[in-house]
């Protein structure tokens, strides 16, 4: 375990560097989770981290934490490293931080040469809280795949991690894919969301396998997908309404099209 007391430590400088500049995670290849639940989360699905780094303050004296005592014991020491004061302050982005940061290897999985299972392709979603809860909606419908487009935001970013709530973890997570060429590797066919020459979500003949496309929160899914597509979907609603949430809408299409196809 190694202990630091001071921000001129070179491993501290290079911690808050990552912490604080997203340029900084990109070039390492590295990312940062924040707090109990994110780093349990990775424990689980992904195995040690990088650096474990704990507040000393949550593991001695008044300010102790059961989970992050707990998290501490699970890591082998030469992993951890504990910052003395309020040196983890410079490492969350979040006011009540729970003293344990994680640095972990940025996934970055390779393409698949087929695709044969559902999957969901996210064309341009560009707000990062969407994007965290998309991933989370697929990860709880038993989506394994997700494809995310050039314009998409980063899905490694804090914010989106925060919005994931740990399904980051028991997803394979693309990036920056070009969804058109992505389309001769699939198996199954596309299904696009759109308002347009769609067919009701409820009463459309949705295969057991599929690849979903979900877009841009203002523009939709592009015209090339669309033109794609085996099928067409809407989801009904009244008038009187906005359209949905493009993280709604996912949740509505991969929760209907589980229902329809789990075992009994």
């Amino acid at each position: 375990m190694k202990r630091i007391a001071s921000r001129d430590n070179p491993l501290y400088k290079s911690l808050r560097k990552l912490a604080q500049t997203s340029q900084a995670r990109r070039e390492a290849g590295l990312s940062v989770l924040e707090g109990v639940h994110l780093c349990q989360a990775y424990l689980q699905w992904q195995g040690v981290p990088r650096h474990a780094v704990f507040d000393v303050r949550r593991l001695e004296g008044e300010r102790t934490s059961a989970e992050v005592r707990a998290l501490c014991e699970g890591i082998p020491a030469d992993r951890q490293v504990w910052l003395d004061g309020n040196l983890i302050g410079d490492l969350e982005h979040v006011q009540a931080g729970q003293g344990v940061v994680f640095v972990i290897e940025t996934p970055a999985p390779s393409l698949p040469g087929r695709v044969a299972d559902s999957c969901v392709l996210l064309d341009r979603i560009q707000d990062p809280g969407n994007v965290g809860s998309i991933l989370r909606t697929c990860a709880a419908a038993g989506v394994r795949h997700v494809f995310l487009s050039d314009e998409t935001a980063f899905a490694w970013s804090p914010k989106v991690l925060r919005s994931g709530q740990g399904a980051h973890f028991s997803l394979a997570i693309y990036e920056r894919v070009d969804l058109q060429a992505l389309l001769a590797r699939l198996d199954v066919p596309l299904v696009a969301t759109t308002l347009d020459h769609a067919e009701d979500l409820y009463r459309a003949s949705l295969p057991r396998h599929c690849a979903w496309v979900f877009g841009n929160e203002g523009q939709g899914v592009g015209a090339g997908l669309q033109a794609a597509a085996a099928l067409r979907v809407r989801i009904p609603q009244e008038p009187a309404a906005e359209s949905l949430n493009v993280g709604a809408a996912v949740a509505v299409c991969l929760f209907e099209h589980r229902r329809r196809f789990m075992p009994a």
